[in-house]
């Protein structure tokens, strides 16, 4: 396998320390065709002017993150642009302590393009978009870049994209804000686009501080941030690109708040998200969301303990494991199959091979005991995950590596590889003590 020892690295690291890694994946990427065509055609339908929403619904370990990364380097090279974030006690869709604006400033934090993929791409987005109009008008346009006809025609165009956006709720005020920005970009007065970033980012306390810096008499808030990613979602269309897609992990943390009623706002924002996407009144938008099997179905607490919600995301009559419909709202992740999995930990051999310079004594033999092995413990069939597995392999080529005497057949044989107790019980206990 060819690949870059700073890639293997990343990945072989990442997975050992139990996250997926952002860069690499098409390295270690077997299984999930159904569920990967189901989303890329959401995708389809986003470029075209539609909008979407997902659950993925998996347990812990079962490769969500993994799902939702794939899809964003996909994404990103289709010219989408991408925002994500982990949902946390301090990060929720609604809160009464800022809670949904910080969900909403992780958001626009991490927003990544292709030429920026790890996050920080506003000010990068903003300005490709002067300089992109200004471009056009410069091949259109017989005029020279500095006369007043070449700027009228650049503004010309810049404000036909601030009216697109004058019909949409806070469309006014976020137009707004895009002239500010562009006049402080023709001046070259960085200090003012500072102050429009520093708006779009929700940064701003109070809407004094934003008037009397601005000029603008709103903010971005708690109840309304999600009409600003609407909003983003049309601008970055206007701006030459394909469109937004919104990536929230962790959703298992809304599970996780002991008030039913504030539990309860965080649904009917999901709601409207819900609804929004699929009736149409967004654009260029897709929502994917991802969560524990308990946290999406549980009917006391979780996603399903919201009326509105469970009738429009439970499984229908028809399906099951062998026949899943993966063009439902909520797309479940079954378990990678034993090939799967064999093929997986021979792409590890190989990338572990690559970072350490040496050549895998495992042979093939020694690879199907191993998943014989994981796949035989009591109770795995339902609880084993890939990141278990994950884990346990690269730690066994950490110590065939680091003990080129061991006995490979050996220590596969050991007892106490054998009936090791899996990580997914023990998370699992620790879980519902907490609860």
């Amino acid at each position: 396998m060819k690949i870059p020892k700073r890639i293997a690295s990343t990945v072989i690291n990442s997975l050992k320390g139990g996250v997926v890694p952002r860069i690499g994946l098409p390295y270690i990427t077997v299984g999930r065709k159904t569920e990967i065509d189901a989303l890329l055609h959401d995708v389809d339908i986003i470029a075209e002017g539609g909008a979407s929403f997902r659950f993925i619904m998996g347990k812990y370990g079962s490769g969500k993150s993994f799902l939702l990364q794939t899809i964003r380097n996909y994404v990103m090279d289709k010219n989408f642009v991408v925002a994500d974030a982990d949902l946390s006690p301090e990060r929720r869709l609604q809160g009464t302590r800022g809670q949904g604006l910080a969900t909403y400033k992780e958001l626009i934090r991490n927003l990544s393009t292709k030429t920026r993929p790890e996050g920080g791409a506003l000010t990068l987005i903003l300005d490709r978009w002067i300089s992109g109009v200004q471009s056009e008008v410069m091949t259109e346009a017989d005029c020279p870049e500095d006369s007043p006809e070449f700027a009228r025609a650049v503004e010309k165009r810049i404000y036909a994209v601030m009216n697109n956006l004058n019909e949409m709720v806070h469309g006014f005020d976020f137009a707004k804000l895009l002239s500010i920005y562009y006049r402080a970009y023709i001046e070259g007065d960085d200090e003012r686009k500072a102050k429009v970033v520093k708006w779009f980012r929700g940064e701003y306390v109070n809407k004094t501080e934003a008037r009397a810096e601005l000029g603008v008499n709103i903010i971005v808030t708690d109840d309304d941030w999600y009409e600003y990613i609407k909003l983003f979602a049309a601008f970055l269309k206007q701006a030459g690109y394909a469109g937004m897609l919104v990536l929230i992990d962790e959703l298992v943390n809304i599970y996780k708040i002991p008030q039913s009623i504030t539990r309860q706002y965080n649904y009917e924002k999901i709601l409207t998200m819900y609804n929004d996407t699929l009736q149409g009144k967004a654009k260029y938008l897709g929502i994917i969301m991802c969560g524990t099997p308990q946290c999406i179905e549980d009917t006391r607490r979780g996603v399903y303990s919201y009326e509105a919600l469970r009738s429009r995301l439970q499984e229908g009559r028809f399906g099951r494991d062998e026949l899943k419909d993966v063009l439902a709202p909520v797309i479940r992740l079954s378990p990678l199959t034993y090939e799967e999995m064999l093929v997986l930990i021979e792409k590890l051999t190989e990338i572990h091979g690559v970072l350490f310079d040496y050549t895998p004594r495992l042979s093939q033999e020694d690879l199907v005991t191993f998943i014989k092995i994981e796949f035989g413990r009591i109770g795995a069939d339902s609880k084993i995950t890939p990141r278990e597995v994950i884990r346990d392999f690269i730690e066994l080529l950490d110590i065939l590596f680091q003990n080129p005497d061991a006995d490979v057949k050996q220590i596969l044989g050991s007892d106490k590889f054998s009936f090791a107790k899996t990580e997914v019980e023990e998370t699992s206990e620790a879980f519902e003590f907490e609860l």
